[in-house]
């Protein structure tokens, strides 16, 4: 039912070579600790990561097949995906009430709400449904039998490697963000970077081939 040491530490291997290249996610989670600090940034890694869990169960019990199986599944998904993205890029450069002053703390958001569209990102995005889909199944052992708990336990085990390696880039950016905020030219284009961000990661999200042309 476990797998062995031996495809364990195959899986850690690769889990870590994947996670160490900065994507979609480690964008959102970097842009989230320059804004708001490193707690920030960690609550929103920690959403992402809860997230992560939500396709890892849905590529155990089978239902990540429907974005494999359905072009309009896979693409619905994409889109809302990316309009939350875009909304939250516009939401931010549209804001009111942000500090200009260099040194100034940024208005702090509710921890809750930073971990909830932490999750929704990552649910949202349907590429990350069909890498748990294609990559768990790699490294399960179907004549050792319970296929379905062989890919929970590796897909946590990709969750908990995620949350160090995403974890320490939040720490990273949120360190910096303290000495960057003492710029004032930083602060006067804060606001605009993470807009980007957001409304750049929503539009390649958009843009993305779909599953049939990759």
């Amino acid at each position: 039912m476990i797998p062995d040491s031996a495809t364990l530490a195959l899986f850690s291997a690769a889990a870590i070579a994947l996670l160490v290249i900065p994507g979609p996610a480690v964008l959102y989670i970097v842009a989230q600790s320059i804004d708001q600090g490193r707690r920030a940034g960690l609550v929103s890694m920690l959403g992402a990561q809860a997230g992560g869990i939500v396709h890892v169960l849905a590529a155990a019990i089978g239902l990540s097949s429907l974005l494999v199986s359905s072009a309009t599944a896979f693409e619905v998904v994409k889109y809302v995906g990316a309009a939350y993205l875009i909304f939250l890029g516009l939401r931010r450069l549209l804001a009111r009430d942000e500090p200009v002053e260099a040194g100034a703390a940024p208005r702090a958001k509710s921890l809750r709400r930073l971990f909830a569209q932490g999750a929704i990102v990552n649910i949202l995005n349907p590429k990350t449904a069909l890498f748990f889909f294609a990559f768990l199944p790699q490294f399960v052992d179907p004549e050792a039998g319970h296929a379905v708990t062989q890919m929970l336990l590796l897909g946590l085990l990709f969750i908990a490697i995620a949350v160090v390696s995403d974890g320490m880039y939040a720490l990273a950016a949120g360190s910096a963000a303290g000495w960057l905020r003492g710029n004032s030219g930083f602060v006067r284009a804060q606001r605009y970077v993470s807009a980007t961000v957001f409304v750049g990661l929503g539009v390649a999200t958009a843009l993305a081939g779909s599953k049939r042309s990759g």
